[in-house]
């Protein structure tokens, strides 16, 4: 048999490392990997057939979808984007979800959306859940570092705002030029100075054309050996904040999504870690665990342990997937 693991189309100026670390969860179930399938070619695929898992976020092209009849599918940690849900749910697209149900869904979003057009469909979280396979060793003490990782990113930024004319004059009309000071802003009300002058600051969004999809997967392992170590991440990376739960590392979620596009995607994930609403209209904060003045450097958290059932479900399902 052989096995194909996905990799991810670019973006016009970046892409996410943390798709890479989907399919490192994804991998490291496998025996061998014979194939990189990119997530958007998954219906070009022409090769020998194929076990794949299909985990994770679908699609930016939904005019591709479906996938090659020489993939054999596992649908574990599933999410079907509001954004691409009707292309996504023709009707070839529900036939072959049909097919292959019951359909594992990474949100309770998506596994409404299937069951309202008659698919089987049930809750598995995410498979970076199981990723304690990079956790450190119980001999290793955490190295002190303070990771953050892209926090608020969806919030306006010059980066983004300044990215072209059409971008600064869309940032103009909705005022978000007048909010690109709306993160530091929240880091302040949440986290000491200290806090934040000692962090290490990461982004997962890296140039495109920089990489070869070798090297995207080893930064993506480069990644995870971090976060392994840390004493503390704070993140609004859905796929740095999850491993972190596998890894045992202590981490912060911070929820700035509003839109549908976003939010759509957290239902059943943001509860298993400590998570920080903000809201950026009416300034409001509210975690969902008991915190006093600010966040500093010598705050102690113990991550929740809900993930666990969800974890080792998943791996029960994969296993079974590769073994027969």
């Amino acid at each position: 048999m052989k096995y194909s693991i996905m990799t991810y189309a670019e973006g016009d100026r970046w892409f996410n490392i943390g798709d890479y670390i989907q399919s490192l969860a994804a991998k490291q179930f496998l025996p061998q990997v014979d194939s990189y399938v990119n997530r958007e070619c998954l219906g070009q695929y022409n090769g020998e057939i194929s076990k794949i898992i299909l985990n994770g976020w679908f699609t930016h092209h939904p005019e591709t979808w479906v996938p090659s009849s020489q993939l054999e599918p596992l649908f574990v940690s599933l999410h079907i984007n509001s954004s691409a849900a009707d292309r996504m749910l023709s009707e070839s697209g529900i036939a072959y979800l049909k097919k292959h149900e019951p359909i594992g869904c990474r949100d309770h979003y998506t596994v409404r959306l299937l069951e309202s057009k008659g698919i089987k469909a049930y809750f598995t979280g995410c498979l970076t859940l199981t990723l304690d396979s990079y956790a450190k060793k119980d001999s290793i003490e955490n190295d002190g570092k303070i990771y953050i990782v892209d926090p608020l990113y969806g919030f306006p930024n010059k980066e983004r705002i300044f990215t072209n004319t059409k971008s600064l004059v869309k940032g103009i009309i909705k005022g978000d030029i007048f909010n690109m000071n709306l993160t530091n802003y929240f880091m302040k009300k949440i986290f000491s100075k200290s806090l934040l002058d000692q962090a290490e600051y990461i982004k997962q969004e890296l140039p495109k054309d920089t990489y070869t999809e070798d090297e995207k997967f080893i930064l993506a392992e480069e990644l995870l050996k971090k976060y392994s170590t840390a004493k503390l991440v704070i993140t609004s990376r859905i796929h740095c904040a999850l491993p972190c739960l596998a890894l045992g590392t202590p981490v912060i979620y911070l929820n700035g999504f509003e839109k549908e596009f976003d939010a759509c995607r957290m239902e059943g994930l943001s509860e298993l870690f400590h998570t920080i609403n903000v809201n950026r209209k009416t300034k409001e904060i509210s975690p969902n665990f008991s915190i006093t003045g600010l966040i500093d450097e010598n705050t102690t958290l113990v991550n929740k342990s809900d993930y666990l059932i969800l974890a080792n479900e998943l791996k029960k399902t994969v296993s079974t997937f590769i073994s027969n």
